[in-house]
C-alpha cells in the first residue's frame, strides 16, 4: 500500500476509535477537538505499529497477502491506538481539571 494512503486509513480509523472511545466513556473534560487530534496521532501511531506486523511496509507484495493484511493492520491499528491515546489523554484531562 502506498504510504499516503496507509497514512490516511490510519487518521480515519483513528479518529474512529477516538470518538467511539470518547462516546463510550462520556468523557466531560474533553471536547470534540482533543478527541479527533487525539485520535488522529494515535491512529497513525497504532497504525503504523500494526500495519507494519502484519506487512503494511511499503513496497509490500500484494500476491503475498501484504495488501490486505495492510489494510486490515492499518484499519485495526489506527483505531485502537486512537482510541487508546484518546483514553490517556481524556484521563489526563480528567485528572487536571479534578485538582
Amino acid at each position: 500500500m502506498e504510504m499516503p494512503i496507509a497514512v490516511i486509513v490510519q487518521v480515519i480509523a483513528g479518529i474512529l476509535g477516538g470518538q467511539a472511545i470518547g462516546t463510550a466513556f462520556q468523557q466531560e473534560a474533553m471536547s470534540q477537538l482533543p478527541k479527533i487530534i487525539s485520535g488522529a496521532v494515535g491512529g497513525v501511531a497504532g497504525g503504523s505499529f500494526l500495519g507494519s506486523l502484519f506487512g503494511g511496509a511499503a513496497g509490500a507484495d500484494p500476491a503475498a497477502g501484504g495488501a490486505l493484511g495492510g489494510i486490515l493492520g492499518n484499519i485495526i491499528g489506527g483505531a485502537g491506538g486512537g482510541a487508546i491515546l484518546t483514553a490517556i489523554a481524556a484521563a489526563v484531562m480528567n485528572a487536571m481539571r479534578n485538582r
